[in-house]
């Protein structure tokens, strides 16, 4: 009931969240926004240790589109101080100057500008649940929960840790996820190949 009344989520099937188009034009302009850019959230907190990849995979992720394409990051966490520390370790690597951090931000702040997002790359998060309901076509790093948890929108593309056929709860996989194939995926879905 939260999420139909709060966010107006379809949860019953694949969810959507409707946004208001103004509120997203508006986040465009406030976060300067290009179109002519890629525009990647980065959902690097996650719900327990188990489920959050190291913030040197993503930094690795970030270097390879950095190399091959005009982007810019977005990072999403939660406000705990481990994910500060995530946040923090992201922003201080050496494409800081592509990354904006929207972890200290409302929901509603946040909503509008994952809309404007090309693409998003997250942790079994809430925000890879938020980036898909709004239309995004969302990479879920599957590193600790069923793939149910990851795949039931057709927005949704999991990765799963090398090595590993299926996950469930305690693969304990968050090492194991490969950047370079998370940046394939995104050329993939992008149409960049």
């Amino acid at each position: 009931m939260f999420l139909k009344t709060t966010l107006n989520a379809d949860v019953k099937s694949n969810p959507i969240i409707s946004i208001n188009s103004q509120k997203v034009a508006d986040a465009k302009n406030k976060y300067q926004i290009i179109d002519n850019e890629i525009n990647i959230l980065l959902g690097v907190g996650g719900s327990g240790p188990t489920k959050r990849v190291p913030p040197e995979k993503f930094i690795k992720f970030m270097k390879l589109c950095s190399n091959k394409l005009k982007c810019k990051f977005f990072i999403a966490a939660g406000s705990n101080e481990i994910e500060e520390k995530i946040v923090n370790q992201i922003l201080n690597a050496e494409h800081k100057n592509k990354c904006v951090s929207i972890n200290k931000l409302k929901i509603s702040e946040t909503l509008p500008i994952i809309k404007n997002c090309n693409i998003s790359v997250c942790n079994d998060t809430s925000f890879s649940h938020l980036s898909a309901a709004l239309g995004v076509e969302t990479i879920v790093l599957m590193t600790d929960t069923p793939l149910l948890y990851g795949n039931y929108s057709p927005k949704m593309h999991p990765i799963l840790p090398d090595g590993e056929k299926i996950v469930t709860h305690d693969t304990l996989g968050k090492d194991k996820i490969n950047p370079e194939k998370i940046f394939n995926e995104v050329k993939n879905i992008l149409n960049l190949n």
